[in-house]
């Protein structure tokens, strides 16, 4: 009995965790939206825009490289058995370890990016060459905005602290820092009459250090100081190193399969990388902040069960991450397919968008939306691995689904155009969790055990998709109508006693 209430009271945990995580990340995709119309108004689409947004994605690019992802995936399993082994102050010194070796590392890539930043912006933006004045700016912001890079790889470490003592507000709330940083710049620069791309840039750094200073105190509030003894020669330092190594490659695959699906786009009409953008920006929004919050809540409670070799209890918390995950992207799926058309017309359709290109839009948001499920499963299947310290089995499968992908998307595109595109992408993604899934029962034996229930989630999804379509040419009364089919489907869940209904409700009404 007191395993089954251990794995329960863990499994409540991860439901508030997530919940905890998906609020914060609504809230920061509001801000993000709020942030790009102000960066609009006020800087709004010629040339000076164009160099800010160069310069900043450089930094960005390192971010998804080094710090979102790689870092935290790498440390968090290593500092739980760290912490489990060894004691709390070991794994202090080995987080103010890694610290230290991040400071070195980043601040020599920081100084080469500022001194090369002139043949940097020549190469990502070669155009900028034949305006003096835009390529002269973009190299400035390129030196001002490099080393953000520093600052958001520390708060990815604050983040892996904190989240492997179960504390996940403060790192949930960093990238709202960021937007309302931003968002302030933005306006200040416009009113003032400073010079906005300028401004902006040091607003980047700003945001940087304000999303680390955010941390601080909750760090504080469980024992963490910076000042205190590290090691520069530390085994535990060595395995994060090692382990990071594969998801860099991960995530530098992952970029290198939107640069070849983007190149195939553009042997498509005219407009079908965009009908493409917009479709994608719609599927990552329950993306983020569902699949996101469910893998980045697994992580913490899966290392520390790897780590004190509890596998039933291991696969038990996979499998409920799993069960919650469909349970929200499975109806979320239903209502972006029924609702494609009258979403993407509200959302884009005026100015130069036209009705043809929503239509367009749509379809391939029919396509990516195939694939949802499958994009938030593979994040904690992901998770699953990266807690028993294996980083090369989920690079070495993305690998070879970038080679389906890109495959598959060149058959499909031949009929079915931008959307045979779009299909790839989530047919791909539903082997890769075929092929995680193969991999992890060769390690760890048969976790899933939710297919009955699964089976209950597609068919109440299939009936919200059924009453979503009827409703779709009533455009505003179907968008308006989504919280009551998703209480709907919330009731029908609980009446049917599907497990993560059950989970989801019991965490919010008992007491924290």
């Amino acid at each position: 009995m007191a395993v089954h209430h251990t794995t329960a009271s863990s499994i409540h945990s991860l439901a508030r965790n997530a919940s905890l995580v998906a609020g914060a990340t609504l809230l920061s995709r509001i801000l993000g939206f709020v942030r790009d119309l102000v960066i609009a108004f006020s800087l709004g689409a010629g040339p000076f825009a164009d160099a800010f947004f160069v310069a900043f994605r450089l930094p960005n690019l390192l971010r998804r490289l080094f710090a979102e992802g790689s870092l935290t995936m790498a440390f968090v399993p290593v500092f739980t058995r760290t912490k489990n082994e060894q004691g709390l102050q070991k794994a202090f010194l080995l987080a103010r370890s890694v610290q230290i070796w991040l400071l070195i590392i980043l601040g020599v890539i920081v100084c080469l990016g500022v001194f090369f930043a002139r043949p940097i912006t020549l190469m990502i933006a070669p155009g900028f060459k034949e305006n003096p004045e835009v390529f002269t700016l973009t190299v400035q912001l390129v030196r001002i905005c490099f080393p953000y890079i520093i600052f958001i790889s520390s708060v990815a470490l604050c983040m892996g602290i904190l989240n492997s003592m179960n504390h996940f507000l403060a790192p949930a709330l960093a990238p709202c820092v960021l937007n309302i940083i931003l968002i302030s710049f933005a306006l200040i620069a416009y009113f003032f009459h400073f010079n906005v791309p300028l401004f902006l840039s040091f607003g980047v750094l700003a945001a940087g250090f304000g999303q680390w200073l955010l941390q601080q105190p909750f760090l504080q509030s469980l024992g963490f100081k910076w000042k205190g003894p590290f090691a520069f020669k530390n085994k535990e330092v060595k395995k994060i190193g090692r382990l990071m190594l594969p998801t860099i490659v991960g995530a530098a695959v992952y970029q290198l399969n939107i640069v070849l699906s983007t190149i195939l786009a553009s042997f498509l009409p005219l407009g079908s990388i965009s009908y493409l953008y917009y479709a994608d920006r719609l599927v990552q929004f329950p993306l983020g902040v569902f699949g996101v919050a469910v893998s980045t809540a697994a992580l913490p409670s899966l290392s520390r069960l790897a780590a004190e070799k509890k596998m039933d209890e291991f696969k038990n918390t996979l499998n409920t991450s799993i069960s919650l995950t469909l349970f929200i992207s499975l109806p979320a799926t239903a209502g972006l397919i029924g609702l494609s058309y009258p979403l993407i017309k509200i959302l884009f359709a005026r100015g130069a968008f036209s009705l043809q290109a929503v239509q367009a839009t749509a379809n391939a948001l029919v396509g990516y939306g195939m694939g949802l499920p499958a994009f938030s499963c593979v994040r904690s299947m992901v998770s699953a691995f990266y807690s028993l310290e294996d980083t090369k089995t989920p690079v070495k499968i993305a690998f070879v689904c970038m080679l389906i992908n890109i495959t598959l998307g060149y058959a499909l595109m031949q009929r079915l155009n931008h959307v045979g595109l779009a299909l790839a992408v989530s047919i791909s993604s539903w082997i890769n969790v075929l092929l995680l899934n193969f991999y992890l029962r060769k390690k760890i034996g048969t976790w899933f055990t939710g297919a009955n229930e699964t089976l209950k989630m597609i068919f109440l999804s299939v009936v919200l998709l059924a009453g979503v379509m009827a409703l779709a040419r009533f455009q505003w009364i179907a968008l308006l109508s989504i919280p009551v089919w998703a209480l709907g489907y919330f009731y029908f869940s609980l009446l049917l006693k599907i497990s993560p209904s059950q989970i989801l409700w019991q965490s919010l009404i008992r007491n924290p």
